[in-house]
Parts: C-alpha cells; sequence; structure tokens
C-alpha cells in the first residue's frame, strides 16, 4: 500500500522552523530575510518607458533594459534550411538559363555627378540595340512565368532581418541595440555571409535578446555574387518569417517601428518603401524590358528613387515581386543595375525592390515625405537621411535613421590602433584618432555630434539613446573593451550629463559590477 502524501506543513523540517521563529532573538532576523527576499524580487528597477526611448532607475541587482523583452524566435531547423535550399536551386536555375541580352552591360562613367542627367540625356548612357532589349524583354517574360508559387508553411511570424558581416557588424551591434531601447519586441534574424564573417561571442550575445545570427552560405553558394549589396534580398528570401522589416546594419529605428504591421498604409500595400534624394535615372528601355511599355519609354523619369535602408514587406503578398528582384540582383553588377539607374548615384540594389513590384503589377506604399538631412553640430556636413513615419500624413516625423556617412561604432569612434576586424587584415584609426574625421573635434572636446535643429518640432533627440546603445556595446559586449568603456562613459557625461551608478550590493554578493545609465 501506497504511503500517504505528507503535509509539508507537518515535515520536520517546518516543525524546526516554527520552532525557530518562536525565539524572540531569531525572530527578526527571519523576518528581515523574508523582507530582504522580498525587496529582491519585487524591487528590480522601475521603468520609465513604454514604446518611447528612455531610461530606467536601477534595482538591486539588475539594470532594468528593454534588450531582454521580446517575442519568441521562428523556428529554424535543418528541415527548413533544406527547403530553403531547395526553393533557391529552383530559382537559380531558371535565373541562370534566363539572363538578359547581353550578358553584361558596362556601368558608365559619369564626369561631374552631382549633376542631375536631362531626360534627353538618359537615352544616351548605354549601349544596346533594339534587338538584345526585345531579347531581354522575352527572356525576362519568361521569368515571371516561371516563377514557383508562394511554399506554404515555409514562413511565419512577423520580425526584423538585418545583413551584418565584417565591419558592419560592428555599425549592426548599435542600430540592434537601438531597436531594443525604443521598445520593439519583434525576433530579429542577423545575416552574414559566411562564418569567417562572424565575431567570436556576438552571436551568443544577441541570442540572449531575441536575435539569431543566420549565414546566407548555409542556404547557398556566393561565389559568383561578389557585391555585398547583392545579397540583401537574399536575406529577406530566405528569413524563417513570413512579414518583414528589413533594416541595414547602419540604419537604426528612431522610434518603435513595430507598429508599422498593424498601420492601415501597410494592411493596404504590404510593402513600404522610402525615397533617396533623387529622381530615378533608369534607361527609357527599361519599362519596355519588363513589360510596362510598348517602346522606348519616360514613364519612370519623373518618379522618385527609393533607398534600401528600410524596407517593409510581406513574402505572401508580395512573393513573386520578391523573387524576381532577386532575379535583377542575380544579374546586377552585370546587367539590371545599370539598366535601372545607369551608373548614377545610388547604382546598386535599392531600385529593383519597387520595379520588380511594377513588373507584376503589385501595390505598394512609397512615404512620400522628404528625407531630412542631419549634419554634424557646428557644420555643414551631411552625416545621416531622416526617414519619416509613413502613417503620418501631415507632418515628416522621424522614424529610422540611415547613417549613410558616419557609422556609429564604438570601435570606430574609440580604438586606439584598431586591431583588424578580420584575420588576415590591418590595423585602422579610429574617427577619435583621425583630425581628418568629420567628428574628431565632437569626440575628443566631448561635443554633441549631431545638430538636432532639423527635427527640433518633433521635440525627438535621438543621440543620447544612440550613446546607450554604444555604452552597452562598448561596456558589456565582446565588442568592447576596458578603454572603450572608458572613452564612452567618459564621452557620456561630459556631453549629456550622464550619470553611472554601481549596485555594490550586486557585487557584493558575487554579481559582477553592475553599472545602470542613470537618467542625465
Amino acid at each position: 500500500m501506497a504511503k500517504p502524501l505528507q503535509s509539508p506543513f507537518r515535515s520536520s523540517t517546518f516543525r524546526q522552523l516554527r520552532r525557530q521563529l518562536r525565539s524572540p532573538l531569531k525572530r527578526p532576523l527571519f523576518i528581515g530575510l523574508i523582507a530582504f527576499l522580498f525587496l529582491l524580487i519585487t524591487v528590480q528597477g522601475s521603468r520609465q518607458w513604454g514604446a518611447d526611448p528612455g531610461w530606467a532607475t536601477p534595482g538591486l541587482f539588475s539594470c532594468p533594459s528593454n534588450r531582454t523583452n521580446f517575442l519568441p524566435q521562428p523556428t529554424w531547423t535543418k528541415q527548413h534550411q533544406s527547403k530553403v535550399k531547395q526553393t533557391w536551386s529552383t530559382l537559380k536555375a531558371i535565373f541562370d538559363e534566363h539572363g538578359p541580352v547581353p550578358s553584361e552591360l558596362p556601368k558608365p562613367k559619369h564626369k561631374g555627378d552631382g549633376d542631375f542627367p536631362s531626360k534627353e540625356k538618359l537615352k544616351h548612357f548605354i549601349n544596346t540595340t533594339e534587338d538584345e532589349v526585345h531579347r531581354s524583354r522575352i527572356e525576362h517574360e519568361t521569368v515571371l512565368r516561371h516563377i514557383p508559387p508562394y511554399p506554404e508553411r515555409l514562413f511565419s511570424g512577423k520580425g526584423v532581418v538585418m545583413l551584418a558581416g565584417g565591419r558592419y557588424s560592428e555599425f549592426a551591434a548599435t542600430s540592434l541595440g537601438m531597436l531594443r531601447e525604443v521598445g520593439s519586441r519583434l525576433p530579429v534574424e542577423v545575416w552574414m555571409k559566411d562564418e569567417s564573417e562572424n565575431f567570436e561571442g556576438w552571436c551568443d550575445e544577441l541570442e540572449r535578446e531575441g536575435m539569431l545570427c543566420r549565414k546566407l552560405s548555409d542556404c547557398m553558394d556566393l561565389t559568383n555574387l561578389p557585391v555585398g549589396y547583392q545579397w540583401k534580398i537574399f536575406t529577406m528570401l530566405f528569413s524563417a518569417f513570413e512579414e518583414i522589416i528589413f533594416l541595414d546594419a547602419d540604419s537604426m529605428p528612431m522610434w518603435n517601428p513595430d507598429y508599422l504591421f498593424e498601420s492601415k498604409i501597410y494592411q493596404e500595400s504590404r510593402a513600404i518603401l522610402w525615397p533617396d534624394y533623387w529622381k530615378h535615372t533608369g534607361s527609357p528601355w527599361l519599362p519596355y524590358v519588363i513589360n510596362i511599355s510598348d517602346g522606348q519609354s519616360e514613364m519612370l523619369q519623373d518618379e522618385r528613387s527609393v533607398e534600401s535602408g528600410q524596407i517593409v514587406w510581406d513574402k505572401h503578398m508580395h512573393w513573386k515581386p520578391l523573387c524576381l528582384a532577386a532575379y535583377y540582383n542575380y544579374h546586377g553588377p552585370k546587367y539590371y543595375y545599370t539598366l535601372i539607374n545607369q551608373g548614377w548615384a545610388g547604382w546598386g540594389d535599392k531600385d529593383t525592390f519597387p520595379i520588380a513590384l511594377k513588373a507584376f503589377r503589385e501595390p505598394y506604399y512609397q512615404v512620400p515625405h522628404d528625407i531630412i538631412t542631419m549634419f554634424v553640430d557646428g557644420t555643414l556636413l551631411g552625416i545621416g537621411m531622416v526617414q519619416g513615419d509613413p502613417t503620418n500624413t501631415t507632418a515628416n516625423y522621424p522614424l529610422f535613421m540611415h547613417s549613410n556617412i558616419v557609422k556609429w561604432s564604438v570601435r570606430e569612434f574609440f580604438c586606439k590602433t584598431c586591431p583588424p576586424r578580420q584575420k588576415g587584415g590591418n590595423t585602422y584609426n579610429s574617427l577619435a584618432e583621425n583630425p581628418d574625421s568629420y567628428i574628431y573635434r565632437h569626440l575628443r572636446e566631448g561635443k554633441r555630434i549631431f545638430n538636432t535643429n532639423q527635427i527640433k518640432d518633433t521635440g525627438l533627440d535621438p543621440e543620447p539613446v544612440m550613446w546607450k546603445s554604444m555604452e552597452h556595446t562598448a561596456c558589456r559586449s565582446v565588442w568592447g573593451t576596458k578603454e572603450i568603456c572608458r572613452k564612452t562613459r567618459e564621452h557620456m557625461r561630459r556631453t549629456f550629463g550622464t550619470r553611472f551608478q554601481s549596485s555594490w550590493l550586486a557585487t557584493f554578493f558575487g554579481y559582477g559590477d553592475r553599472v545602470c545609465i542613470v537618467n542625465p
């Protein structure tokens, strides 16, 4: 016969505890211990932010942070990887068999690139015949017909996708930190070319923040894709997410972007693209090749080109245009980049996305707000492109900043005779060591980097929070060193009055040096 379960309140241990509590000398110690445990559990720091960037009051043992508040990551299994590789194998065979004619269209070299070309000049930059563009149109039509249907149950959920690797992983560390600092809970995939671009220990850090590293080499052979911006489209294509916010490694959210998926604009179009500075500079043959005109046409030349530092895309809704954009990038450096751009500013992947959507006549939303150029404080040197909130149609309210000139990286800013980023690389000087850099004086003298006059009406000041992300990378990450951490914190103290509060209690009990950033 089984022995009946004994109530824990009748156990010998509990009887001993009751006897101890009857002692007038020991009772206060037990009460104090219980109170301490209660504080340890409940007083972990009061948060002062919701969806917007902010600061927190340190707790006993922790520095409260949005960086650990995230949604679950979709499953990436060997079976999933095998299906992705199979999908790419099918597409690659189509792309190889139906390339453009000629196979190479040389990129024109322009003098005086700052002068925007007239419509008449745009007719004469590339050397191709009517017969060749007609054959390219036929091959293009064949690709459209043969793109396989959307692979059901292969992709799921919503998330952020970023292409990093090499020195861009350093920039990604800051941008991904900003994503969490502004309150995003979306899971993230961080893609790299192959294992050689993996900075030891970084991927382990990312996992603790709901971010997983992926390698393109697990899904495709990159031997014949030598140009880095050819790879961006494949991170979107292979990602486990069905709905994507793609961010360049140097593109940072200034506000929590998670709401974009629920916005009316996205629900109606399922694709959001942001503008570049310039109008479209494609060949008049482009509309003919993609079969939206019956001959040469100027129909695209009054349109604004786009930039691909940030893209919102529903793969289920726009699967075939995404595959077609992959075709354009697969043949990009040798043909399509030149047909689409003719060698002017922005030659590369960026305009392949709207062109693919146009070819399939599928809807998308192009943000109408102008780019706000961020300048170095006290100068007329532009160092960042601020892109607006697409849901705000009455005002240009900042949402993303694409750091296209000065890249935000703690090593880029502060390391001394920086060690090589990759095996076999060379040492280099940080911006704080280079008197010719845009921000040399600002880093040396503890000055703000951005002139915020352009966005003062919005009341938004992203720089302190960007430095908060930088401090995490400098002091709590494999990217940082003791010296870089010291320089980063010193700059924050001098520039913003930031304070750093150490938890002596955590250190005393062996939890390490817990230093929290306190609201300046």
